[in-house]
């Protein structure tokens, strides 16, 4: 059996900057990672996708991006490309190809069986990630055996799809650019919307996610909000890293995509939604204006007005809906031979033997630490700030949890030569 102070579990941006805070405390340690550095993001994204963040903001600890291109969106080769150069940087202490088969609890920390062998470690940080396994709803086992059914994680580019209508579901960030792009490919989309973040691409001559980080809201903790679960549940920005080309839901509408509301029901090749666009889109653009709103408080506050561009007013999209949107689809009749489930992610962790898991199967802790002592979890949609899950923030987090764990080691030492 193999020992080390600390294991990983997973080799992402997570894991990796745990890695490289441990490295900088001298704490050995090992990231187990199932495939390649980055496997996710090697095997598990869609040809044209890049960051929704700019390249200054592909920030980890003791690295961040030198190019020429601040303002611009990594691909996912550059972004592969980005944390492998990463893990090299400081010789991460990555074993690849290394599945994790279970993590149980011993005598003194844990041990961690893999298809390589078994480790023994003091403290266990679970570093898999948000996107683990696509969130799919019952009722996609009641369409038709010959409509094409995808999910992000398995999708390529429209190429893969049958040369018909496509029916996406869901607005956030991923079913937009989805829908754009099998739009522009010449099927016919139809997207059932649920709640989404409108948001432009600029504002006021800056990125918008320039001014997130600007105002502090990324870095907003999470103990300082009101519920942390309903936060945790936002769904994500509807953007993308092609600043000609918006995919918000009036963009998409003018494109000729179809919006629909949010999908309650399936009953063969019938769809049905539920009547609430109307209410959706005209909920997410209050929500936009109180953004920017925000926004141009700041720039008074910090007299800011001659270094920025004046602001400017974001149409609404409700008069862009017919009011007499249809609520049911016949997808046969429409001739639809695909859907694309863009419904979002969930967790899974059949190999952790720990009981640390609510009902809905997703890890308890309090900012990255467990009640199980040792075990810490990284990566995760706002767990000790609103960017948690972002390349930009696991490195704060990783710094801190690495604190807490250098804290316990040194605990346990002195306790031993007691």
């Amino acid at each position: 059996m193999k020992r080390t102070e600390v294991l990983i579990i997973g080799g992402g941006q997570a894991g990796l900057a745990m890695s490289r805070a441990l490295s900088d405390r001298d704490i050995r340690h090992v990231v187990l990672e199932r495939g390649r550095v980055a496997e996710r993001w090697r095997s598990e994204r869609w040809d044209s996708l890049t960051l929704l963040t700019p390249n200054w903001q592909s920030r980890l600890p003791g690295y961040s991006y030198t190019g020429s291109d601040p303002d611009g969106y990594m691909s996912i080769p550059e972004v592969i490309q980005y944390l492998q150069g990463y893990a090299d940087s400081f010789r991460a202490p990555v074993e690849t190809d290394t599945t994790v088969v279970s993590v149980e609890r011993q005598p003194g920390g844990y041990l961690v069986k893999t298809n390589r062998g078994d480790w023994s470690a003091a403290s266990v940080v679970i570093a898999t990630g948000d996107c683990d396994v696509p969130r799919v709803p019952a009722m996609a086992n009641d369409l038709p055996v010959d409509i094409h059914q995808v999910v992000p994680s398995s999708y390529k580019n429209p190429d893969q799809l049958p040369a018909s209508g496509v029916l996406v579901v869901g607005a956030s960030a991923t079913g937009v650019q989805l829908a754009d792009e099998i739009h522009r490919s010449g099927r016919p989309v139809t997207l059932a919307v649920g709640r989404h973040t409108r948001l432009p691409r600029r504002y006021r001559g800056r990125d918008i996610l320039w001014w997130l980080d600007a105002m502090g809201l990324f870095d907003q903790k999470a103990d300082g909000v009101f519920d942390i679960d309903v936060s945790r549940r936002q769904p994500s920005l509807q953007l993308n890293g092609r600043r000609q080309q918006p995919v918000d839901l009036l963009a998409l509408a003018h494109r000729g995509v179809r919006l629909r509301g949010r999908v309650t029901s399936v009953q063969g090749s019938r769809v049905d939604f539920r009547d609430d666009l109307l209410a959706t889109v005209a909920s997410a653009d209050v929500k936009l204006w109180d953004l920017l709103s925000r926004i141009d408080a700041f720039v008074e506050e910090r007299g800011m007005e001659d270094q920025v561009d004046p602001p400017r007013v974001f149409r609404p999209l409700t008069p862009a809906i017919d009011a007499r949107y249809p609520t049911r689809l016949d997808l046969e009749r429409e001739n639809i031979g695909s859907v694309v489930w863009a419904t979002g992610f969930r967790r899974e962790y059949p190999w952790l033997h720990v009981p640390i898991l609510d009902e809905r199967g997703e890890i308890r802790h309090r900012q990255g630490i467990t009640s199980s002592e040792g075990l810490y979890v990284m990566g995760l949609r706002f767990l000790r700030r609103r960017k948690s899950s972002f390349i930009d923030g696991v490195g704060p987090d990783a710094l801190e949890l690495s604190a807490h764990i250098a804290e316990r080691l040194v605990a346990g030492r002195a306790s031993a030569i007691a």
